[in-house]
């Protein structure tokens, strides 16, 4: 009862797909997790604030694939893949220096996001951006809901930050909510991302929630 359950997790296998995805992979379970952890991280404090929503990887008993989903992919791909080429080197060096399997076959993807506005991880983002600029938390929380709810296929938003708001000496919480968030339907398709603006007083955390209504399973028998 009244546990907070990570909304991503809750519907695992029900509406979600798992973000690394591993084929014909046995006995090397230890070492392989190892290794996209330690690639996540690599990513993550590389591509910081180039706008990506997600990495997705994929083993095969011989391929091993990163998928970058971002709205810029401008930013990374670079002049004629200059940027793109720099970050396969970069990632297959890391790869090297820490003994990770999986650099043989090694294939780096870089996919759009269509909708940046109604992705969680892209709006956490733009949050964190909007604080960091010094701007007022409360313009920035207001003007993001006004965003997303601008967009036709989100049906409810919800941010919320938590830590020195405004430089106050004590850390508080705040929250604004737009439309409704129904957390306990499996059905529900809910993208909920967390995200840190970095101050100088500390950091601020951040969660973002996107409600794009109810996904279900196509029942209909094709007619003849």
């Amino acid at each position: 009862m009244s546990h907070i359950v990570h909304p991503y997790a809750h519907r695992l296998g029900i509406i979600k797909d798992w973000k690394s995805r591993w084929f014909g992979v046995k006995g090397e379970y230890q070492k392989f997790l190892r290794c996209d952890i330690l690639v996540r991280e690599f990513l993550a404090k590389r591509l910081r604030g180039m706008f990506v929503s997600s990495v997705d990887i994929e083993r095969g008993p011989t391929l091993f694939r990163i998928i970058i989903r971002t709205s810029r992919p401008g930013l990374l791909i670079g002049r004629s893949g200059e940027g793109a080429v720099k970050l396969k080197n970069e990632l297959l060096g890391f790869m090297r220096k820490h003994k990770l399997s999986g650099g043989e076959n090694f294939k780096l993807d870089i996919e759009e996001v269509r909708s940046p506005e109604s992705n969680a991880a892209i709006v956490a983002q733009l949050v964190s951006e909007g604080l960091e600029k010094r701007l007022p938390f409360r313009r920035v929380m207001k003007q993001t809901l006004d965003k997303v709810m601008a967009n036709r296929d989100v049906l409810g938003v919800k941010v919320y930050l938590g830590g020195r708001l405004g430089g106050a000496e004590m850390a508080r919480t705040e929250e604004l909510k737009r439309g409704r968030i129904p957390l306990q339907t499996l059905r529900a398709d809910i993208d909920f991302a967390r995200m840190r603006a970095h101050m100088t007083y500390g950091d601020i955390g951040i969660k973002v929630w996107i409600y794009k209504g109810e996904i279900f399973e196509d029942t209909e028998k094709p007619k003849k």
